[in-house]
């Protein structure tokens, strides 16, 4: 007996200083690159020529577009002149966020899908209405994210920030596959993840069982997910001429990190990146050209970046992401 609790013990001490050490790293590693700072002192890298490419005729479709680093990203893409579909849960946001960006842009070809990402049903419906046009889908990014510091349950008996997170990036992707093909060699899904999930590792407590509920481990645990299902749709997809891409924007000032980490908002406040400057990568990503970038790949700052902090004791947890997925399959409904 007092060898099980000394086991335990030493166990719970070894968690605990590799959760600390993730933390401390993350903050130093994050407030040395994650802020405006940062994006100004990666920018004198960034080539001018990467950005001046065109995207007319391509389709592309933005989650999370009404404000943020999503809004940013579709005013971008319609810009250079692709038609682009703006998924907003709010009708009334997201018609404010097409006109403006109708009017900013000149480009009429903008449009508005409502759906809510939080439901596996929405998200159905919404792919039936695609897949009957039967246009390529040239472009997915899935930016659309939310961090919920309390346990909330959805209708669909799922926990809101896993939901939306990955539950819905996952349906969402998997049900736009077959337009994703049609669209190949130039087809590309970028999903929006977050420094935050270098916190993590790979958990199949998906919903967060445990009873103290923590949105922001939630939030980050759901980040790590994004970034292993990335690499596990690199690798499954090869054959379909796909590029799977997550990037990390950096510390962005936006309404959500205001509303969900207000602390943190009012200690980095005046150092955050623009919406522009968060959507930067993505837009650099969408026109790179695919035989320069890595399929399952992570990027900052237009460079492909580690995926664990040295010592975190994170990258075997990347084992999992089969049963992970397998989970996400029968949860979702979603053939693949």
């Amino acid at each position: 007996m007092i060898k099980i609790q000394i086991h335990i013990s030493v166990r719970d001490c070894i968690m605990f200083l590799l959760k600390a050490w993730r933390t401390t790293a993350f903050g130093v590693y994050g407030y040395l690159n994650f802020t405006k700072a940062g994006f100004m002192e990666h920018s004198n890298k960034f080539k001018v020529e990467d950005m001046q490419g065109r995207l007319d005729g391509k389709n592309c479709m933005v989650s999370g577009a009404n404000t943020g680093i999503g809004f940013a990203t579709a005013q971008d893409l319609a810009s250079r002149g692709a038609s682009v579909y703006l998924l907003c849960r709010s009708k009334e946001r997201g018609e404010a966020a097409l006109s403006k960006i109708q009017t900013k842009t000149g480009n009429q070809n903008v449009y508005l899908e409502v759906c809510d990402l939080s439901s596996v049903s929405d998200i159905k419906s919404l792919s039936a209405k695609f897949s009957s046009k039967g246009a390529p889908l040239h472009l997915l990014v899935n930016n659309a994210g939310i961090l919920e510091a309390n346990r909330v349950t959805t209708s669909e008996g799922f926990e809101l920030n896993f939901s939306v997170n990955i539950l819905g990036t996952y349906a969402l992707t998997e049900s736009m596959l077959p337009l994703l093909e049609k669209a190949a060699p130039d087809a590309r899904v970028i999903t929006v993840s977050s420094g935050g999930m270098y916190t993590s590792p790979l958990t199949k407590d998906l919903q967060f069982s445990e009873e103290n509920f923590d949105g922001v481990a939630q939030y980050a645990r759901n980040k790590r997910v994004q970034v292993a299902l990335t690499e596990k749709w690199a690798e499954k997809y090869k054959d379909k001429d796909i590029g799977f891409y997550t990037m990390h924007p950096g510390w962005v000032e936006t309404l959500g990190v205001a509303k969900s980490l207000p602390d943190f908002s009012e200690r980095f406040s005046g150092k955050f990146r623009t919406w522009d400057e968060g959507a930067d990568t993505i837009i650099w990503l969408a026109l790179r050209p695919k035989d320069k970038l890595i399929s399952g790949g992570f990027y900052f700052d237009r460079a492909e970046a580690p995926k664990h902090l040295p010592f975190a004791a994170t990258a075997g947890s990347h084992s999992i992401i089969d049963s992970i997925v397998e989970n996400l399959r029968s949860m979702s409904g979603v053939p693949s």
